[in-house]
């Protein structure tokens, strides 16, 4: 397979193969699945406009220079309507493109409710198995749904904007309360100290960080500037060498397939039924019923179910 060679054609078709859910990807998806489990996934999440992919894009080039292969997989919000997408954050990376040793992929979301899709979590296995050593996910930053990043990623950077008002609030509870290392993003900002000292409050309190024997850590750091990107590197590969001494690091990846499997089998329902809604004629006449307000919707969920499995 010349993508095992890092060839980057090849290895861009096996990603669209995989990603709209191809009838040769499964086989495809399997065979790498068989070679991965040694890529440190890390997931970098924070509201929007917090410097996610600039912090990335620094981050790239600290892994690079201790010559290790990164793949960016940067989940990009979708139009509701067109299902289109910006991919913005492909643009702020584009030093790295000519780079063979680093892929960067834009995914939009086209309609999924949560942080982290199915088709994303797939990737994270093609990457695993051509064999990359970094994985770094980027979500869209929306709040509590970007939790979700919990199943995919072994290390959780969490960005918090200063000058934002109360910052361990301006995000929603959920996703400040998974990180392992919190950044204090645009540090070169008047706000970013009182930002540090909040967070460094939660984290001592006991507020902010999973349950772990891991004391999750804060750093300022100025992705523009250039400033505190090593002393992040060093912290997300200590947090690394934690996850594989505390046996997490294995356990990760069989959540991170469960949740493969889950997310695959929400996708394949919520597909069927749309398909179903649109030709079925004793379906569509049960919602009728609901929409006159001759059937209640739970009765009618019962039906439907009934008629479809």
């Amino acid at each position: 397979m010349s993508a095992l060679k890092g060839d980057q054609r090849s290895i861009a078709r096996i990603i669209s193969e995989v990603e709209y859910f191809n009838p040769s990807s499964s086989e495809i998806l399997l065979e790498l699945m068989k070679m991965s489990g040694y890529s440190h996934v890390i997931g970098i999440t924070g509201a929007p406009g917090s410097g996610k992919s600039t912090l990335i894009a620094r981050l790239i080039d600290e892994f690079r220079s201790k010559d290790l292969k990164v793949a960016v997989i940067a989940v990009d919000p979708s139009s509701p309507f067109s299902h289109g997408a910006l991919m913005g954050n492909r643009i702020r990376m584009q030093k790295h493109a000519t780079d063979p040793k680093v892929f960067i992929r834009s995914l939009a979301t086209r309609g999924y409710r949560g942080g982290i899709s199915a088709a994303t979590l797939a990737l994270v296995e093609v990457f695993d198995g051509l064999g990359y050593d970094k994985i770094l996910i980027e979500t869209i930053g929306v709040g509590q749904t970007d939790i979700d990043i919990m199943h995919a990623a072994h290390t959780i950077v969490v960005l918090v904007n200063p000058g934002t008002g109360d910052e361990i609030q301006a995000l929603k509870a959920g996703i400040m309360e998974i990180g392992d290392i919190y950044v204090i993003s645009k540090a070169d900002k008047p706000e970013a100290e009182d930002a540090f000292k909040q967070v460094l409050f939660g984290i001592e309190g006991g507020i902010l960080g999973q349950e772990s024997d891991w004391k999750p850590t804060v750093l300022k750091v100025s992705a523009m500037m250039g400033q505190g990107i090593k002393e992040l590197a060093d912290k997300i590969d200590e947090h690394l060498e934690y996850a594989k001494k505390s046996n997490r690091f294995y356990q990760q990846i069989k959540s991170r397939r469960l949740q493969t499997l889950k997310s695959s089998l929400s996708w394949f329902i919520e597909n069927k039924l749309e398909d179903s809604l649109k030709s079925n004629a004793d379906l569509n006449n049960i919602i009728e019923q609901v929409k006159s307000g001759q059937e209640s919707p739970y009765n009618a969920v019962l039906k439907i179910v009934k008629k479809l499995f």
